[in-house]
Parts: C-alpha cells; sequence; structure tokens
C-alpha cells in the first residue's frame, strides 16, 4: 500500500496543531505502507515564506516532498477578505479569494497531486481549510481521505466546503463534536465513510518532573499551558482571569506557559514563560505540573490535553469550546469554567482538593489508553483503508461553479451559517475497536457515585446524557464536568 499524506507544513521543528497530527500519523502509518508526505516549504504559518529548499528529503524515515509557495500571505489582503466572507453577504468568487489570500497556495503541490494520484493509493489531507486540502481533493476525490482538523470557527460556514467534505471518498474525524458540526453544515449523507479517530501521541513511559524543575529554577506548585501563546487560543482571557486568581489570593500556584508566543505576556513573578521546549522538557513539566489549562474558544481536538491525561494530570478546559467540553465530560477527567468566577473556583479546586485531582489524573489515563493509544488509532486508519480498497467509488465530486454563477452574490456571511448550527458537547466516547482493551490492558479507576457529575467512570454511566444538538451555545446549566462544592 502506497500514502500520500497532504499537509501546509511539516517537520520536527513544526509544532502547529493539524502539523505535528499529520508528522505522527504519517510516521506510523509508515510502519504499516509506504508514505510519501507532500507539503510546503513554508515554516512560518504567519507569511508561507519559502524557508526550506524544494525537492525531496527524509524526515524521520519518512519521504517529504516539498514544493514552492505560489506567493506569500499579505495579512492586510487576508483580514479583508475575512471580513467580506465572514460578515457580508457574498459570492462564491470572494470565498475562493479567501482561500488564496489565506494560502500556503502551492499549484505545483495540486498539479503534482494530480498528475501523480494513481500512483497512491489513498491521498490523505489534513485541514480543510487550507488551499492543498481543497484543490487536492478536487484534483484526486477517488483517493481522498479527509481529516478535516475543523474548528468552530466562520471558515467552516463558507459555502466552497460543503462539496469537499460530501466528495472525498472518507473522513477521519478528531471528535465526535467536529463530526456533527460537519454533517450539520455540509450536509453528509449517512453513509458516507467516517470515523472518530483523532491522535495518538509520543507520551514517554518515564518522565522525570524534579529535573524539570531543577532545571528552570521551579520551587512552587504550577499549572502548565501547552502550545502557541496567542489571543486566538484564549491566551489573553487566561492572562486576565490568572491575575484575578492572584489578586484574589485564591491561591499558590503559578502558571507556567510553554510555547512559542506572539502575545505581550504581563510582568508578574508567579507567571513564567519557557517558550517552546523539546518533548522531553514538555513531558517532564506537564507531568509536574498540579494540572493543564486549556483556555481555546476552538479547537478539533486537543493533543496537549491527551497527553497530559496519558501523564495522569487533570485538565481545566474552556467550557464555551464544545470539543474540550466534551472531552472533559466523557472522559471524567476535567473541569471546565464559563467566566472569570467558575475559573477561579475550579482552579482552585484542583489545587486545594487533592483526591479529586487524582482521581480525574486517574480517569484521564484510563480514557486516553481505551481511545488514543496508537494501536487503537493505526487499526481505525488500516481499518478504513481496507474498506475503501474494497468499496467502489461511490460518489462524485461536485463541480466547481461557473464563471457567472460563481460571481452571484448569494452566500450568507459564514459567521451567521456557523452560529445557527446545533452546539453542544457529545458524551458518547469514540468507539474503539473490540479488541482494543485487551491491547492496552490497565486497571479501572476507582469508582463513584453514579450520579452525571461524578469524577469516576463506571460502564455505562454515561447513558443518562444526551447531546444538547439544539440548545443555544449559551444554555444553562453546570460548567464544570464535575461538580465542586
Amino acid at each position: 500500500m502506497k500514502l500520500a499524506v497532504v499537509v501546509q507544513r511539516y517537520g520536527p521543528s513544526i509544532n502547529g496543531g493539524a502539523e505535528l497530527h499529520a508528522r505522527y500519523v504519517a510516521e506510523r502509518l509508515a510502519r504499516h505502507a509506504e508514505v510519501d508526505v507532500l507539503t510546503t516549504c513554508a515554516t512560518d504559518y504567519v507569511t508561507w515564506h519559502d524557508t526550506l529548499e524544494p525537492g525531496v528529503e527524509q524526515v524521520n524515515g519518512v519521504n517529504v516532498r516539498r514544493f514552492r509557495v505560489g506567493r506569500e500571505r499579505s495579512p492586510d489582503e487576508f483580514s479583508r477578505c475575512s471580513e467580506r466572507v465572514f460578515r457580508q453577504t457574498h459570492s462564491v468568487a470572494d470565498e475562493l479569494a479567501w482561500l488564496d489570500a489565506e494560502g500556503p497556495t502551492s499549484p505545483a503541490l495540486v498539479r503534482y497531486l494530480a498528475r501523480r494520484s494513481r500512483e497512491y493509493d489513498h491521498c490523505v489531507l489534513f485541514s480543510y481549510r487550507y488551499y492543498h486540502a481543497y484543490h487536492g481533493a478536487r484534483a484526486a476525490p477517488e483517493k481522498a481521505v479527509l481529516v478535516p482538523t475543523a474548528e468552530r470557527d466562520p471558515a467552516i460556514g463558507l459555502s466552497i466546503f460543503g462539496p469537499i467534505f460530501r466528495g472525498v471518498r472518507a473522513i477521519m474525524f478528531n471528535s465526535p463534536e467536529e463530526r456533527a458540526m460537519i454533517r450539520a453544515v455540509a450536509g453528509i449523507a449517512d453513509d458516507q465513510p467516517s470515523v472518530v479517530v483523532g491522535v495518538g501521541s509520543e507520551v514517554p513511559a518515564v518522565t522525570d518532573p524534579e529535573r524539570f524543575r531543577r532545571k528552570f529554577g521551579l520551587h512552587e506548585p504550577f499549572a502548565v499551558y501547552v502550545g502557541r501563546v496567542d489571543a486566538n487560543k484564549g491566551c489573553g482571557e487566561l492572562f486576565d482571569f490568572f491575575g484575578s486568581y492572584l489578586r484574589e489570593g485564591a491561591g499558590a500556584l503559578t502558571l507556567v506557559l510553554i510555547g512559542q508566543s506572539v502575545l505581550d505576556i504581563p510582568a508578574h513573578p508567579r507567571i513564567r514563560h519557557l517558550g517552546f521546549l523539546d518533548d522531553r522538557d514538555k513531558f517532564d513539566a506537564i507531568a509536574g505540573a498540579e494540572l493543564l489549562i486549556m483556555p481555546s474558544y476552538f479547537e478539533s481536538l486537543s493533543m496537549v490535553a491527551l497527553e497530559a491525561w496519558a501523564l495522569g494530570r487533570p485538565v481545566l478546559a474552556n467550557g464555551r469550546c464544545d470539543v474540550l467540553k466534551g472531552q472533559c465530560i466523557r472522559s471524567s477527567a476535567g473541569l471546565y469554567y464559563d467566566g472569570r468566577l467558575e475559573f477561579i473556583e475550579t482552579l482552585r479546586a484542583l489545587e486545594r482538593n487533592r483526591w479529586l485531582a487524582a482521581t480525574l489524573g486517574r480517569n484521564g489515563r484510563q480514557f486516553f489508553r481505551e481511545h488514543y493509544t496508537w494501536s487503537v488509532i493505526e487499526r481505525k486508519y488500516l481499518e478504513m483503508f481496507d474498506r475503501l480498497s474494497r468499496a467502489p467509488v461511490a460518489r462524485v465530486m461536485e463541480r466547481t461553479a461557473g464563471w457567472f454563477e460563481r460571481r452571484r452574490p448569494i452566500c450568507p456571511p459564514s459567521s451567521e451559517v456557523v452560529a445557527s448550527l446545533p452546539a453542544g458537547p457529545s458524551i458518547a466516547p469514540p468507539a474503539s475497536p473490540p479488541d482494543a482493551r485487551a491491547t492496552e490492558p490497565s486497571p479501572r479507576s476507582a469508582s463513584g457515585p453514579p450520579d452525571p457529575h461524578s469524577v469516576s467512570r463506571s460502564a455505562g454511566g454515561h447513558s443518562r446524557f444526551r447531546r444538547g444538538q439544539h440548545r443555544s451555545r449559551r444554555g444553562g446549566g453546570s460548567s464544570a464536568s464535575t461538580r465542586t462544592q
């Protein structure tokens, strides 16, 4: 079997969520098939400047073929295009202009895929919203397997993506929330092959939190944030809320930030920015933290939350993100907050209640073992490839609109489309292969009271939950997956 993995950037030092996801999957699938990665020469996600040379190289044993970017991104042009398609009635041509403005445009990559797609059994396209995925799916629809990595932001409401979702051979979803959102916005047929897969992680079997503490001079208890320090990731609100926690004298935690920053960081002795760290330091930091904080409003799957759970650490997540909220509920391994006061109270609960934090951590480790170990992830990909190889191509990619049709201003503002979509977390855990538990045995965490807000997990314990498909996004109810008193 020969596979193409197609993604906007690729490399060992590129740690964007979708790009890291693609690299992990490519390296794992290379154990079962011949894998070629098709990507650009860009490393910077803001400008898409060609930093690397075009051509073929090996990265961790995987063939990587790089193509030049057609043009760098103009932030002003992209902002103007975004304002038009997100906020105003517009045309399909406007949406295609937005796609080009977002970048990275690489006609050479798409031409290569169109010419050589017959050499591949399947073409795995990451990140629906980018040029390579849109045009790559149209270049090789009969081979296209889409990993959308879709978030609940205005891009998902653009009309150009519906035909892509409906026309690819299969979709590998990151979460039940992503699946429900895409099905609602694109009208995907029930018989289209798809599965909730997610991604595993290279979590070490042994960590050394004390080594991390010594190296960075951290002697006090700390909460950790891992990711790009960016307002778009909720970090501005995190600084605001954590500042209130500090001013109120609510606790003794320090906030440790790991990742590159594109946002000013408050000058405070209990807010420490360590910058980008290698995997050893990152995992030692998570293992040594009291908890991981995930403040993002937009996720398709939080890889770092899964890593924290694999290491037995609880998670505190932004409850306004359906995916994070759903992950916390399905795992019984995290709390979530809605607003400043709940942030302070849930953070204080995890800091002070050692039994609560430990139980959430145990539940998280069990959840990771059952659903996100690589044996489970790889099996889901291989089963999908086998299913597709035995089935005829059942659908045809819808044509692109003609010259006049694509210029008619008939598309509603995409932000309004997204606002009309069903919202809420999905409670049922992702399905695992029947022998997943036998493959990854682990002890069940301690049982707790069988009420909807119990931190412990029991067989069938989630049957009482119903997916909030048609409630408003700001509906009432508890904002913590485990109630704190």
